[in-house]
């Protein structure tokens, strides 16, 4: 079977219309109503694969429901778009490019060509190199220009090159070396690079410099201005080359700046800032957890990868995730989505999400450039529970749009008293029930509330939730969730018939941020050719500045 051209009308296909004359007939029909008549409903509902429990039955669909979105996928050539991917064809359309961030857990010895070349030998050449380097700094081998031992890591990046290893730390903090420190540097507001390097030592602090291009605005500004807090400690230009290494495809520019290119981990462009956590961006990764724990997160990825690539379409749970957003946000008017971990150390993980389906998914025309005329991306966000309970569940219970969620749990503690584990856990399963079904006013009379009250505290329920249980969150764990939600979003991406993996949106104000930067820094009044507004906010700014000393 070919795959369907990107601009192969959706909603008037028969897969979509079926659905649509199946919301009219369908969403009525409250949850409590689905599980009265279907006692087996959880079990039907329920999908175990790859460690993870995931419990779809808190959703608003049936089994009907279930079939039309499965022939849905099949119309849009879901498999096979997903076989183009890891096979590596060039599915990123408007960028010519294959994307194989699957190729990043690919085991030892699995072939995929791009170009000629075996893309996995690559990969694992780049472990390796990794592993070397990150045993010799855990050792204490690997020493500062004055010969002292690292102990302080700073990853500066964005976007991607940011947020995964940023959240992977914060996830994995448990299996991180406690006698080294790790900070993130993301922001271009210099007080980001200040406050991360305060209470450092610069003889003891290595600096990971994470950009592709070596060229990202934000990410070279943060990077240069450590350089120069670096020699201005050290008092020695030399000192650069021990204590930066750099993660790119650009060489000449990383020795430019005056790092060694043998302390350089290549970047492919076959993969994505916002899949890159299991490349060389994880390199800090790595380094806190260490190479063993790093192989675990691989295999974590690699197990989900196998299983969407194989499980049969009515348990195959990447397919269902998207599926059941597609379905939330097209048929039952959802336009967001939260991720509730109940987790502290999964802090970072709605954040990571954001970018990974925001940035893929939020897209206004299909790859051929035809306006949709459906909605696609759904607003990702959250917090870990039990601190949302206190703060915007109320809307989650109360309000008037329906918000999907997203809980995730762990059966094990890492470290915490098992009775105050219990209370975590009870929370969060207790939060999916009373999202589903409320408590109506005939419930709060019979319980004795004043008649004055009933209104104020009845919740409808009919929200919609899945959960998803994990034995434990450990670096396996962790790589298995990631790759649930990438395939997820592909899932969408097809069905949309938008390209996941271009991020055009992103260029303009970056553009447009260097032409105001340049305005700003003028010594001569240059003429503002913006519109009133821009050039009042600009104008308003060059006053202020030439008035500072």
């Amino acid at each position: 079977m070919s795959l369907i051209p990107p601009s192969a009308d959706l909603t008037r296909s028969a897969a979509w219309q079926a659905l649509r004359a199946h919301r009219v007939q369908f969403a009525q029909t409250p949850l409590h109503t689905l599980f009265d008549q279907d006692p087996g409903r959880t079990r039907e509902f329920t999908v175990e694969a790859a460690g993870l429990y995931v419990d779809f039955s808190k959703q608003r669909w049936s089994a009907e429901t279930r079939r039309l979105l499965l022939e849905l996928a099949r119309a849009r050539g879901v498999q096979e778009h997903a076989a183009a991917m890891f096979r590596g064809d060039a599915i990123n359309r408007t960028e010519g490019r294959a994307v194989l961030h699957v190729a990043l857990r690919a085991p030892q010895g699995e072939k995929i060509e791009v170009d000629g070349v075996d893309v996995v030998a690559e990969v694992h050449a780049t472990l390796k190199r990794m592993a070397q380097f990150c045993n010799a700094v855990r050792a204490g081998e690997w020493r500062g220009h004055s010969g002292q031992t690292i102990r302080n890591i700073v990853n500066i990046g964005i976007g991607g090159s940011d947020l995964g290893p940023a959240m992977a730390y914060q996830a994995l903090r448990a299996y991180s070396r406690r006698d080294l420190r790790f900070r993130f540097v993301s922001n271009v507001d210099g007080s980001d690079l200040v406050e991360a390097t305060r209470d450092l030592d610069a003889a003891e602090t290595l600096f990971i410099v994470c950009s592709k291009s070596f060229g990202t605005l934000e990410t070279l500004t943060n990077a240069r201005a450590a350089r120069a807090w670096c020699v201005r400690q050290l008092g020695d230009e030399r000192a650069v080359a021990k204590h930066f290494v750099a993660v790119s495809a650009n060489a000449e520019k990383v020795a430019a700046f005056g790092i060694d290119v043998a302390h350089m981990f290549p970047l492919w462009d076959w993969v994505g800032g916002r899949y890159s956590m299991d490349s060389a961006i994880g390199l800090s990764t790595m380094l806190a957890i260490g190479p063993d724990h790093f192989a675990d997160l691989l295999a974590g990825f690699r197990a989900m990868d196998e299983h969407f690539q194989s499980a049969p379409p009515e348990r195959n749970l990447p397919l269902l995730m998207g599926l059941l957003a597609v379905w939330n946000s097209n048929f039952l008017g959802a336009e967001s989505v939260a991720v509730l971990p109940y987790s502290e150390y999964l802090a970072r993980f709605p954040a990571y999400l954001q970018q990974l389906t925001m940035e893929s998914n939020g897209k206004r025309v299909t790859q051929d450039g035809t306006p949709v005329d459906y909605a696609t991306g759904p607003i990702y966000w959250g917090e870990p529970g039990t601190n949302g309970q206190h703060s915007f569940y109320q809307l989650l219970h109360q309000g008037t749009r329906t918000v999907p969620c997203d809980f995730i749990g762990f059966m094990r503690p890492l470290g915490a008293p098992a009775r105050q584990h219990d209370l975590l856990i009870a929370n969060l399963i207790a939060q999916s029930e009373a999202l589903a079904f409320g408590k109506t006013a005939e419930q709060l009379r019979a319980e004795g509330t004043p008649e004055a009250l009933v209104a104020h505290r009845v919740c409808p329920g009919n929200r919609p939730s899945t959960t998803i249980l994990a034995e434990r969150l450990d670096p396996r764990t962790l790589g298995t969730l990631v790759a649930l939600y990438e395939h997820s979003v592909f899932t969408q991406g097809v069905i949309w018939g938008i390209d996941s993996f271009d991020q055009w949106g992103v260029e303009l104000g970056k553009q447009l941020a260097a032409r105001v930067q340049a305005e700003i820094s003028a010594e001569d009044a240059t003429p503002l050719t913006h519109d009133p507004s821009t050039n009042a906010l600009i104008a308003r700014y060059r006053t202020f500045r030439k008035q500072q000393p």
